[in-house]
């Protein structure tokens, strides 16, 4: 039953981790924030980042999750403070040295002004995006349709449509501006209409990764058990039950022909439509038909609409390359593993690693190389995130964590080593 109330806090119920965890199931969910029990098993349905979030988050402490995901924490609390039902016992209601450390880090980053954007950074970053696209379309109107010129026109559509997915990620995280509404506006522009997907789509997988990475079950972004076997628990517990239909042990070969060149072309262009439908979307599927009226508008006077179609598809090909590669390399090498209920810090370490900085690499990652730092403060704009790094570091080296950098290369090559180790892990156990 939905209970409503805001009770005096000395008059609330106060109740023992072990009563709360208890709590922790589909028609029962409670979470905690700041010390206080919130049952959320009603509101969950009605939350703006969807009910999975929230499930993924019942019987845990979620005050740190809270904080990173909601910049206008006032104007939000006056949603949590019906579903108030009591508070955590005070002996067992106390902040671990690394959080109390963190906690200040934040502070500290807060009053830097690190949580406010740069607009001649993202005005530069929209403008390049632009330009790209527009000299991707002069390319085959001064040069016609030569495969040399069709080359080089795709590489500028490219760059601008890597670009834009960058983009949009900030405007997603409302990382921009301090309006919500004109973040979202500005969000389904860049990845309903210019990119062609969908902004509830993207909110709903992405936030679910940020909240519990490489968590098994709860992070979309790593299931991929179907085809691929990712850390040390999967493969050896699927290998002991004799389960999977793929050649698991060569699945470092096979990535190559699967999830780089198809990800993007083949299974989100099957993913994305249907998540709208079921969902009744439609407002967000007609933003996205504009994407590809305005591909076909674009190129219909050189190629016709089924060329059109194509160099539209020769540009989601080589895109999904880049789009992968680079996501995934802050994360597949890392631990991969059932929610062990980890306090933010440690959660996020565990599951992310950086890539080195240069001009090339800030450029080419949208800054995610700067993946620990964005994983802690999913809400900084990401031309500071840089400027947090040696804090960040200084936090792990204090606390024994694991701050990882790698070049480039490494990173990537790292993804192959990974799955080629996962995968034999999965041989072994399932040949036992």
């Amino acid at each position: 039953m939905c209970k409503t109330g805001i009770p005096a806090h000395d008059k609330l119920p106060v109740y023992s981790w072990a009563d709360i965890r208890k709590h922790a199931t589909k028609s029962d969910r409670w979470i905690v924030i700041d010390g206080y029990v919130y049952d959320v098993t009603c509101w969950s349905k009605k939350h703006p980042g969807g009910e999975r979030l929230i499930a993924n988050q019942a019987g845990q402490d979620s005050t740190d999750a809270w904080i990173a995901f909601h910049n206008d924490k006032k104007a939000v609390s006056k949603y949590l403070a019906p579903l108030r039902i009591g508070r955590v016992r005070e002996d067992e209601n106390k902040e671990s040295e690394l959080i109390k450390d963190f906690r200040e880090l934040r502070r500290t980053v807060e009053d830097m002004g690190l949580f406010k954007a740069s607009v001649p950074f993202f005005t530069f970053i929209m403008f390049h995006i632009i330009a790209l696209e527009l000299i991707g379309w002069l390319t085959v109107y001064y040069f016609g349709t030569s495969w040399l010129a069709l080359l080089i026109a795709s590489l500028f559509l490219l760059s601008a449509q890597a670009q834009a997915g960058w983009a949009q990620h900030d405007y997603g995280h409302l990382s921009v501006f301090n309006s919500s509404k004109i973040n979202h506006c500005i969000h389904i522009f860049l990845l309903n209409f210019f990119k062609g997907a969908s902004s509830s789509w993207w909110n709903y997988r992405h936030y679910l990764h940020h909240a519990k990475p490489n968590t098994i079950y709860k992070d979309p972004d790593i299931r991929l058990d179907k085809l691929f076997l990712l850390g040390k628990t999967l493969p050896i517990e699927w290998g002991k039950k004799k389960k999977g239909f793929m050649p698991y042990q060569q699945q470092h070969k096979y990535w190559f022909l699967i999830m780089p060149p198809l990800l993007l072309p083949l299974y989100f262009n099957y993913e994305v439509p249907y998540f709208l439908w079921s969902r009744k979307l439609y407002g967000e599927m007609f933003w996205m038909a504009t994407f590809f009226l305005r591909y076909i508008v674009m190129f219909y006077p050189f190629l016709g609409v089924s060329g059109a179609l194509l160099l539209y598809l020769w540009v989601r090909f080589l895109e999904s390359h880049w789009f992968v590669w680079t996501t995934q390399m802050s994360h597949i090498p890392m631990d991969v593993s059932y929610d062990q209920d980890d306090d933010w810090v440690t959660a996020q370490l565990k599951a992310t690693c950086n890539v080195d900085q240069s001009l090339f690499n800030d450029w080419f990652s949208g800054h995610l190389n700067f993946q620990i730092e964005h994983h802690l403060f999913p809400t900084m704009p990401r031309n500071n995130l840089h400027k947090t790094s040696a804090l960040v570091k200084s936090l792990c080296a204090k606390h024994g964590l694991n701050y990882q950098s790698k070049s480039l290369f490494r990173a990537m090559s790292d993804v192959v080593s990974c799955l080629k180790e996962s995968g034999k892990m999965w041989f072994e156990a399932y040949h036992m």
